[in-house]
């Protein structure tokens, strides 16, 4: 017969808990922004018009805390121009040309709740600009002041409003002939059911008006002091039929496109332009506006047929092809 135990009971119990686990480590955060390796995403896009291949590389770095790019144009011969590479985060964004050997360095950040500083510079030029935009206590109303960099004349001011926006900026023309302070401004509001707009800019003021409901939009628009008068119309007739036509009464020229939409994905258009004189017609394949990525396939692919009206021989048929 086995004798009880003489160890006491709380002796026992501990025998048969497990060990208690290690305090968690805290990660190293460092070593995991170097040794991670980040995944590249390649952007190939080919345009049979031009016949060139553009190509985009780009990756995320430390923890998506920055973004590596580097483009670059690839010919059929297989010449390497335009190359671009790009840094860019939050704050603080660098473009630099290797050809030109040349950097353009942008930063932006806030300085207070209300208060944001941006700053351009072009390293080779030797020229910038910084801005200061204050958002003040009612919801749409800033207040923009930037100047140049080296510094000349005043600053420029713009003030913003839920309305539009006004923007005074001193213009330098001759030298002999004093600076003068230039007015430009947008101001757009409710208009006979529609939106009317004025657009004032070196002098030239531009009156647009615009209705729009479910299946009719109408913007007639006119510039003074030219009187140049030119109008849009588009017609939506069903959800996937749409017809937009513009004529300009100076020059008599107009322009008109048809578009017809089967899917997200699949989308035709023709069109004419009396201008040039060139009627076309294109299908693409993956969302227009979209990206290559929320394509099928992750392509996109464009065909467009162009005819002279004046010489229908040298028609020609292009295509460019997004894959990424």
């Amino acid at each position: 017969m086995l004798e009880p135990s003489s160890q006491p009971q709380d002796y026992l119990t501990s025998l048969t808990k497990p060990p208690p686990a290690p305090p968690p480590t805290k990660p190293n955060r460092f070593p995991s922004l170097i040794s991670s390796r980040p995944a590249l995403r390649v952007t190939s896009e080919f345009d049979s018009d031009s016949r060139v291949f553009f190509h985009k590389v780009s990756c995320k770095l430390f923890d998506d805390l920055a973004k590596l790019k580097l483009s670059f144009v690839n010919s059929v011969k297989r010449e390497i121009s335009e190359p671009l590479l790009a840094l860019t985060s939050k704050h603080l964004s660098i473009h630099y040309d290797p050809e030109e050997q040349n950097a353009l360095i942008k930063s932006s950040f806030d300085v207070g709740p209300k208060l944001h500083f941006k700053a351009a510079h072009d390293v080779k030029a030797k020229l910038g600009e910084v801005a200061m935009i204050a958002n003040l206590a009612d919801p749409g109303y800033a207040v923009e002041l930037s100047s140049p960099v080296p510094y000349v004349g005043l600053p420029k001011a713009t003030i913003r409003f839920p309305t539009g926006e006004v923007t005074l900026e001193e213009k330098e023309e001759e030298e002999e002939v004093p600076r003068k302070l230039l007015i430009n401004g947008i101001l757009k509001g409710p208009i006979l059911n529609g939106v009317g707009a004025a657009h004032y800019t070196d002098e030239e003021l531009k009156l647009r008006y615009s209705y729009k409901d479910g299946a009719l939009s109408f913007i007639p628009c006119i510039s003074l002091p030219s009187n140049a008068v030119s109008f849009a119309f588009k017609r939506r007739f069903t959800l996937s039929d749409k017809l937009s036509y513009w004529y300009n009464f100076d020059s008599n020229g107009w322009s008109a496109v048809y578009k017809h939409t089967f899917d997200r994905d699949f989308k035709f258009k023709a069109g004419y332009d009396s201008e040039v004189r060139l009627g076309w017609a294109s299908l693409w394949v993956g969302e227009e506006n979209g990206k290559a990525r929320t394509a099928p396939m992750k392509m996109k692919v464009q065909f467009m047929l162009q005819v002279p009206q004046d010489d229908i021989k040298s028609s020609a048929l292009m295509f460019r092809v997004k894959k990424r």
